[in-house]
């Protein structure tokens, strides 16, 4: 680094300043309208993650977070509903929601359950054929235009993007959204629209400017390490969507998946899984993997022993490179670096199979500005030294080592002889012969009152500097960040068609800069199943 020095009789005063962002921590208070909720593992006590909990004959409800957490208004406790809570591999409950607390995070305990399910309530099993792992997958793939609507429907739900710093929620930004879907034989991005109900940025949660930047290729200042991701001319709901490989079986969804109809089968190898269950629908669960130099991925799919509908897709993608942070195993059993991870669940209503959640993350990188750096160099010509200028008070015993400075003037290196510290600024005086120095401050002032001074006469370098903190100076900083974007459904409305009398969401502006917001009469009925907020250290 090369700051400009500044040449005055006296070493002119430092000027500058840098910004930090500084966050106030806190929790959120527990908002006294929702009844909170944790699901857990009966057996391993781990959180249940993204499971349904319906108001029972309402067809209405939300997804658990991935702690475990939902939260229901309490207006349902005071008509006396009940909560039907499932999940993939567990055994469904009902709860009265007169027996749940309001003062208190309710603790809900979900049973592993088991296969052991009367043949005559099996969803039509085929025959007794056993099928290989790839034959499963190719027949579901086929099976996609049967099994999946065809007819215009809508869905309402709980949009929210976010990020995550060390397991802890920064820029949570959340939406009520009406999607109204003309049928997966057509094409996604071009004929389906949206309606904002309801939308916020919530202030509950720390705001972190940096982090909530676009990605930067063309800097580096934010970026997914080995990944580019696309925009698909879209904001950040449609690229959500495009990463549901299912509703676009039949075009581009992401890399290793491409085009799950021709691309999926050729990607990857397949093994089964034990099998499990949905509701009283036995289901097959086959893994994928798929390997490329530098990369690897893990697919997992729940598929109906039936009619191959897919009730669930799980995919992984690992820079295999490079490990991951905290050093630990992921799920996967390695500790390859996360790249991205794609959730997805659809429900069967009425034979066809419909949205439950999509869940997408990947992870990123933040190159941010050095904790400690140089920010002024000047010259004073009186009293014959180099003034250095920092933004962090200086470690007083590397600041003393001359080795860690390098002097040029007009290309000639000049010994470091005494240096001085005073807090966040040094003065460095050079190891020169009198007159040498003598000429060369003469030199200087006379190129500076005819303004003929060339900035690059003088060239001050510092390296293995430290501040008292112990950061070296000029080492960048490369902060690793998780980035959300997750659709929960909340209701379906079968053979609904999106109204002609209202303005929809630009498909090409981010959600919540200046988009119309068009609620309906019902639009209460739905709510923003908000995480709990983490307390920050």
């Amino acid at each position: 680094m090369r700051p400009n020095p500044k040449i005055s009789r006296q070493l002119l005063p430092y000027m500058g300043c840098f910004a930090f962002l500084l966050f106030g921590y806190y929790s959120r208070a527990q908002q006294p309208t929702y009844i909170t909720g944790k699901l857990m593992d009966a057996t391993t006590k781990e959180p249940v993650v993204f499971a349904n909990i319906r108001i029972k004959d309402r067809a209405l409800g939300v997804i658990s977070n991935e702690d475990g957490s939902f939260r229901i208004p309490l207006r349902y406790k005071q008509l006396g509903d009940i909560l039907e809570i499932s999940s993939l591999g567990y055994r469904t409950r009902e709860i009265p929601m007169a027996s749940l607390s309001e003062e208190r995070l309710n603790p809900i305990q979900l049973i592993p359950g088991t296969i052991v399910l009367d043949e005559a309530i099996v969803r039509g099993e085929v025959g007794k054929r056993k099928y290989s792992a790839r034959d499963i997958v190719k027949m579901a793939i086929e099976a996609i235009p049967e099994n999946y609507p065809t007819q215009s429907f809508s869905t309402v739900g709980y949009y929210r993007d976010y990020q995550q710093k060390d397991g802890d929620y920064i820029n949570l930004n959340e939406a009520i959204l009406a999607v109204f879907d003309q049928g997966f034989d057509r094409g996604d991005f071009s004929t389906t629209e949206v309606q904002i109900f309801h939308s916020k940025r919530n202030s509950d949660f720390p705001r972190d400017s940096l982090a909530a930047q676009k990605y930067d290729y063309s800097t580096g200042s934010k970026v997914i390490d080995k990944a580019h991701l696309e925009n698909y001319e879209g904001n950040e709901f449609t690229n959500l969507r495009i990463h549901d490989a299912l509703r676009n079986f039949n075009a581009y969804s992401y890399d290793f998946v491409g085009n799950l109809e021709t691309d999926f089968l050729v990607n990857h190898k397949f093994k089964k899984g034990d099998a499990t269950f949905s509701d009283e629908e036995a289901l097959y669960v086959i893994h994928g993997i798929g390997q490329r130099p530098g990369y690897r991925a893990h697919a997992k799919l729940f598929i109906s022993k039936g009619d191959f509908a897919i009730h669930k897709m799980e995919y992984t993608l690992y820079d295999s490179s490079e490990k991951n942070t905290i050093r630990k195993k992921n799920k996967h059993g390695h500790k390859h670096k996360l790249i991205f991870d794609v959730v997805l669940e659809y429900a069967r209503i009425q034979e066809k199979m419909y949205l439950n959640y999509i869940s997408f993350h990947n992870a990123f990188l933040l190159h941010l500005p050095p904790v400690f750096a140089l920010t002024d160099v000047g010259l004073s010509l009186t009293q014959g030294y180099f003034g250095l200028k920092f933004n962090r008070q200086v470690d007083s015993l590397s600041a003393g080592q001359p080795n860690n400075y390098t002097i040029t003037f007009k290309g000639s290196p000049w010994q470091v002889g005494k240096i001085r510290v005073y807090g966040d600024s040094l003065h460095i005086y050079p190891k020169v012969k009198a007159g040498t120095l003598a000429n060369a401050m003469r030199e200087v002032d006379a190129a500076v009152n005819k303004r003929t001074f060339n900035k690059d006469w003088v060239d001050v370098q510092v390296r293995n500097l430290k501040d008292v903190d112990g950061n070296i100076i000029h080492v960048p900083r490369v902060e690793n960040y998780l980035q959300f974007r997750e659709f929960f459904v909340q209701r379906v409305q079968l053979e609904t068609r999106a109204p002609f009398d209202i303005r929809f969401m630009d498909k090409r502006k981010p959600i919540f800069e200046g988009q119309p917001v068009e609620p309906t009469p019902d639009y209460l009925e739905y709510w923003m199943n908000t995480p709990l907020q983490t307390t920050i250290h």
